[in-house]
């Protein structure tokens, strides 16, 4: 049987770091035994044993009630580990204390890892691991983890912690006096009631607190027991005795957070020696920077145009070279079909409809995503992204939403869908509900080459030059800052209408700046988001291709039925300053946006099956000779920013929230948003022209 060992810390510390090195490729994410959260947990061997790594979710404490701390919580609680990681940063250790001295208090096996000594060093600050180690009574093993120093020897620590009942010097935390009088009350009937099978003393501190999601699990656990009825007769007289002295939860909830916090202050005290006070200097002089009232904007806007021009430009070759292979491939498969005598009516269907769409999505959604991505992932890497969140922090307030969501907003950027699972982030469920609904309003990868091709052939195009990809890149960001203040806006009614509430606070961290890991940054970039998101894309993709095959090619009177759907929508999309066909296409779009340009290219020509059409002067004239004016390329822009999330996000959205009220109105309101400004603009456009 493999021994389990949790891997804790708070955010930033290196944590994914050590947990890909000892567990390499061998990682899965999937819901943990009775749990309805996806845990990443890997497999290592050492020797003769195997261990199955749990990743659990960055968190300060597990004290409050975020997400992040329950499942942190409740996995260190129930879940029994064998032995416990607990990654720290070398450079902020008395906070990352915080959560070791918690965490002792459920798992006595525990193994404290001191990370990013490269980066102490180079601060000169010194961490007395042998001395911390017996203050603590555990093993502390100090770390590089980017470097792989010091992940051999942690390795051994934690197998020898996973086949060991607990650590022999282990240091109790001693509370005040009425806290330990209440511990003394209830040891006897609790470890009566949980045997061995939990940490008596953490249980009754959260009993103490009147935690009432621990007491729940706590009924669910016991509820049969033949103790627990003289257990809770046990609990509600001492909480009746704390009550009269005084002692509410709120108050023994302080009392015991405020333990935790001076203990880790005079540990890290004694153990850290800093030879140079002004270590962080450089860090400060570039958030003066990053994060000033003057230049913090308008760097934020730079980085955006940096990025978006690099990926414009770097993606369109490599775009039309796989494009190319790739439909060049189906005359390969036609040729071939049609040797073997296979019926047309199977292989039409499968070549000219599920094939062709999977090519257009591959070729159209890799080359920019490769990119992209990792461009993402190094200012991530760098420590910028948190910047933004601070940057944005006050606007988000100013809604009554959080600022984390300016990250869920950055995540979009890449897939909506990983935008709304990024919301996990944000505490407050009334925050993150808002996040999650908003996220549509920033374009997506797969919206890019749509609002890119238009805004090219219409405003910027002249010839294939850096010139023309700058330009679009401009009008680019412009777009884009308009979805973000449509964000603002649509949050702020959110929170003033359906979700109403008050604003939560929440502690940002802006890590120190680091230089990124070029190679791994790629790496990771490219296999855990580019693929990730191109697979889910391409499931959703195929079966969609044959839909759109049938449209278009069965006859009713000898007319498609993707014809006569885009005749009835033609009035309707008219108001708006669209057609028939451009609607009809982003309703066929929806399972992926990459298709839209495609279907309605085939509709305007009338084709059975998805058309390429490299060349921007042939698809502008064609666009043209079918009613296109610089109104339905403006209209095309906006709607193609807000309107309905694809299939994946609705799925996710649906799986986040667990709700098909919430699902339907995140597919609603950027629609609604996007029909409202469309016919605003045509209708005041068509008088002024």
């Amino acid at each position: 049987m493999d021994k389990i060992v949790a891997l804790a810390g708070n955010p930033n510390v290196g944590k994914s770091t050590i947990f890909n090195a000892l567990t390499g490729l061998k990682q899965h994410t999937g819901n943990w035994t009775g749990k309805t959260v996806e845990l990443a947990h890997g497999f290592k061997s050492y020797g003769k044993l195997k261990f199955k790594i749990v990743d659990l979710p960055g968190c300060y404490s597990l004290l409050s009630h975020s997400t992040e701390e329950q499942i942190a919580r409740d996995f260190l609680y129930f879940s029994e580990p064998d032995c416990v990681i607990v990654v720290c940063d070398a450079t902020c250790l008395e906070r990352n204390l915080n959560l070791v001295l918690q965490i002792m208090e459920i798992c006595p096996q525990i193994v404290v890892c001191i990370n990013m000594l490269d980066e102490a060093n180079k601060k000169q600050i010194t961490v007395h691991l042998d001395k911390l180690s017996d203050i603590l009574g555990v093993p502390v093993i100090g770390t590089t983890a980017r470097d792989g120093k010091g992940l051999n020897r942690l390795t051994c620590l934690m197998a020898r912690g996973a086949v060991k009942s607990h650590w022999l010097d282990l240091k109790p935390i001693l509370y005040t006096e009425i806290i330990e009088n209440s511990i003394n009350k209830l040891t006897y009937i609790t470890k009566e009631l949980v045997q061995n099978e939990l940490p008596f003393r953490f249980t009754i501190l959260k009993l103490l607190q009147q935690d009432k999601l621990f007491l729940e699990a706590i009924e669910n656990k016991y509820q049969n027991n033949i103790i627990y009825d003289k257990f809770i007769t046990e609990y509600n007289k001492l909480k009746l005795e704390l009550d009269k002295q005084g002692y509410t939860p709120s108050h023994i909830r302080d009392i015991i957070a405020e333990t935790f916090v001076k203990k880790a202050e005079i540990i890290s005290e004694s153990v850290i020696e800093l030879k140079n006070p002004n270590y962080d200097k450089k860090d400060r002089i570039l958030d003066k920077i990053f994060t000033s009232k003057i230049t913090g904007f308008p760097i934020m806007i730079l980085f955006l145009l940096m990025i978006f021009w690099i990926t414009i430009s770097g993606a369109n070759y490599p775009s039309s070279l796989i494009s190319s292979l790739l439909f060049s491939f189906s005359d390969f498969l036609l040729e071939k079909a049609v040797y073997f005598n296979i019926p047309p009516v199977i292989y039409e269907p499968l070549l000219f409809g599920v094939y062709k769409v999977l090519a257009w999505v591959v070729s159209v959604m890799l080359p920019p995503m490769a990119i992209f991505f990792p461009l993402f992932t190094l200012l991530e890497d760098f420590g910028y992204l948190p910047r933004i969140a601070f940057n944005l922090d006050k606007i988000f307030s100013k809604c009554k939403a959080s600022g984390k969501q300016a990250l869920t907003m950055c995540m979009g950027f890449g897939c909506n869908a990983v935008g709304v699972t990024g919301a996990r982030i944000i505490d407050s469920p009334r925050e993150r509900l808002i996040a999650i609904l908003t996220n549509n309003f920033v374009p997506c990868n797969g919206r890019f080459p749509t609002i890119i091709a238009i805004i090219t052939m219409f405003f910027a195009y002249q010839t294939a030059s850096l010139k023309t990809s700058f330009i679009s890149a401009l009008i680019l960001v412009l777009v884009i800052l308009f979805g973000v203040f449509m964000t603002f806006i649509t949050s702020k009614l959110l929170s003033q209408t359906v979700l109403k509430g008050m604003k939560s606070s929440f502690t940002l961290e802006l890590p120190p700046y680091r230089r990124p890991q070029f190679g791994k940054v790629v790496i990771r970039s490219i296999f855990d988001r580019t693929f990730f998101v191109l697979a889910r894309a391409v499931i959703i993709a195929a079966p969609s291709g044959l839909i759109i095959w049938l449209f278009a090619n069965i006859d009713i009177n000898n007319i498609s039925i993707l014809n006569y759907c885009t005749q009835f929508l033609d009035p309707f999309a008219k108001l708006i300053g669209l057609d028939g066909v451009i609607l009809m296409a982003f309703i066929l779009g929806m399972p992926a946006n990459e298709i839209v340009v495609p279907i309605m290219l085939m509709t305007y020509l009338s084709q059975g099956s998805l058309t390429e059409i490299n060349d921007l002067n042939i698809m502008k004239t064609l666009l043209i000779d079918n009613g296109w004016t610089i109104i339905t390329a403006i209209n095309m822009i906006l709607f193609s920013l807000m309107h309905w999330p694809c299939t994946t996000t609705c799925l996710t959205i649906h799986k986040e929230t667990g709700s098909l009220k919430w699902t339907l109105l995140s597919i609603a309101l950027p629609t609604i948003c996007g029909l409202t400004i469309c016919f605003v603009f045509t209708q005041i456009a068509n008088l002024i022209i």
